[in-house]
């Protein structure tokens, strides 16, 4: 244990001292915001108005805005979980860049003990900076529109966790096999661009063809980001029915923003959702453990 909490301090530090890296992964969720808010916010609103009106229900800005701004916060989140892990997790490739995964190995360390090192100090940094982004989410959410109840907060926090927990194991599978700067520049590039589409943090999913819903609808993050929605977004929605918008008008509203997720038409409830996302983060920390025992095997 003494070994394990060494090096995720040692880890840690590094991280922090690079002053570059760690203000460049620090200030992503804020940029990430003030995009998500400039170019999303009004077309989130706009949405949430022509679908309302279609039932004869006009609602006041401060709902629309809370609803909007749910669907901003998941997003952002849904993002950030797994963007700023690639971005914490560089230590694992710039020692190998440096030599320093050499010298660590010709020390009584076991493979187990290195790999858990590495993600143990990524999870936490990145863990750190989401919370940051979610205390400036709920900061938003304040001004805007609150809707949110003790529970939805608990609930917002406990998915952060659990996604971070995914971000982290994700990006130490894919991390593994790089071994240069500019595969990691590269990565981090192609994940930072792609990831928000595929999970539907910038567009929902049910925007997509048929056919490519299918497909998503195998991915966890596409899980992951649901379950955010539905807890960023429940309050607002129960305001919006409680300010006449009749129970089809939530659902259709729900259907629209990947609040409800189906599954080859079946639909997946919030629970499922949280054990599809934290049994696939599992797997994919077993088989980043594996990664290192095979290659310590193979350099024995």
């Amino acid at each position: 244990m003494t070994a394990l909490q060494a090096l995720i301090k040692r880890n840690t530090r590094l991280f922090v001292k690079d002053k570059g890296t760690f203000f460049t992964a620090m200030i992503t969720p804020m940029i990430l915001m003030v995009l998500y808010v400039t170019f999303l916010g009004n077309v989130y609103k706009d949405s949430f108005v022509d679908m309302t009106a279609s039932f004869g229900v006009t609602l006041s800005d401060e709902i629309l805005n809370g609803c909007a701004g749910g669907q901003l916060l998941a997003s952002l989140l849904a993002v950030c979980t797994v963007t700023v892990a690639f971005c914490s997790n560089m230590i694992m490739v710039q020692d190998k860049v440096s030599g320093a995964r050499k010298d660590i190995t010709l020390s009584p360390v076991s493979p187990a003990t290195l790999a858990l090192g590495y993600y143990l100090s990524t999870y936490l940094v990145t863990l750190l900076i989401c919370l940051v982004a979610t205390a400036l989410g709920f900061g938003y959410l304040a001004m805007s529109g609150w809707f949110l109840s003790v529970g939805d907060v608990i609930c917002v926090l406990a998915d952060v966790v659990l996604m971070t927990l995914f971000g982290t194991a994700l990006s130490g599978v894919v991390n593994f096999f790089l071994n240069s700067q500019g595969q990691i520049s590269a990565v981090g590039s192609i994940v930072s661009a792609c990831y928000g589409f595929i999970c539907g943090a910038y567009m929902p999913i049910s925007s997509f063809a048929p056919g490519l819903q299918k497909v998503l609808s195998f991915l966890p993050g596409t899980y992951g980001t649901a379950l955010l929605k539905n807890h960023t977004m429940q309050g607002s929605l129960d305001a919006m029915e409680r300010a006449g918008l009749p129970k089809e008008g939530t659902t259709l509203i729900k259907d629209m923003m990947d609040c409800n997720v189906y599954f080859f038409d079946q639909q997946v409830s919030p629970v499922v959702m949280a054990m599809i996302v934290l049994g696939f983060s599992l797997a994919m920390v077993g088989l980043y453990l594996l990664f290192y025992k095979w290659q310590n095997k193979k350099h024995a």
